[in-house]
């Protein structure tokens, strides 16, 4: 037999079992901390840093749990929690020499929030309602959208088609009408990128309103005259 093949083999399952014992410990230990840090910083996921003596610590949390705890001894990381594998277990005995001093870094760190809040104002200062802006908003974008479809009716009716576009340039900027059975779709200002006045998604900022809207006469007057044309070009066939 070849020499050294018949030497007996050291187990290492008791080295094994006691670090999976220590890592489920501290995992349950780090695990209350998470949930003190999640509390404090109102979120269920997040990271923080504590420094000592000897190292830096990290605890990385996820929905309360611990995500991963890592020791980083001046360049030297070893990661006491991970969802990936477990430490060596000598890496693991050298972190753990640290473990006290990382929870008293925790500790002082909550300490130093006692009372960090007691001079903080409890009375605040009115706010202004929108109820104003948000009326007057709805009350002109409802005539518009009215009108909107009356011209929709119109060019559905013309076109023949269940939908289609109708455009026309007021001022320096493009107007364009996208209708749907003969319902508006949207109501456009300035092409692609512009502001929408008339949308199914949501109405547009007061202030774009109030820029375009001493306009929307004169994109009616553009349609009226399209409609006429229309007309008087029907007019000449001769049947």
């Amino acid at each position: 037999m070849t020499a050294g093949l018949d030497a007996d083999v050291v187990g290492a399952d008791a080295a094994a079992d006691r670090r999976d014992e220590l890592v489920a410990e501290v995992t349950d230990h780090a695990g209350r901390i998470a949930r003190e840090l999640a509390r404090l910083q109102g979120g269920d996921y997040g990271s923080r840093e504590f420094d000592t003596d000897r190292a830096t610590w990290t605890l990385k949390y996820e929905g309360g749990d611990v995500d991963y705890l890592r020791f980083d001894g001046r360049g030297d990381d070893v990661y006491v929690v991970s969802t990936k594998q477990p430490p060596d277990p000598e890496d693991l005995a050298r972190a753990m020499a640290d473990y006290d001093a990382f929870v008293d870094a925790f500790n002082d760190y909550v300490r130093s929030l006692d009372g960090v809040l007691d001079d903080t104002a409890t009375e605040l200062p009115a706010i202004e309602s929108v109820d104003s802006v948000v009326e007057a908003r709805e009350r002109i974008l409802s005539r518009m959208r009215e009108t909107c479809d009356l011209m929709a009716e119109q060019l559905d009716r013309v076109e023949g088609n269940d939908y289609g576009t109708f455009a026309a340039r007021v001022g320096s900027s493009r107007w364009e009408l996208k209708w749907e059975e003969n319902r508006a779709s949207y109501l456009r200002v300035g092409g692609e990128g512009g502001v929408y006045l008339l949308s199914q998604y949501q109405p547009p900022a007061p202030k774009d309103l109030r820029a375009h809207a001493d306009d929307f006469p004169g994109f009616v007057d553009a349609f009226n005259e399209h409609v006429s044309e229309i007309s008087e070009s029907l007019d000449t066939v001769e049947l």
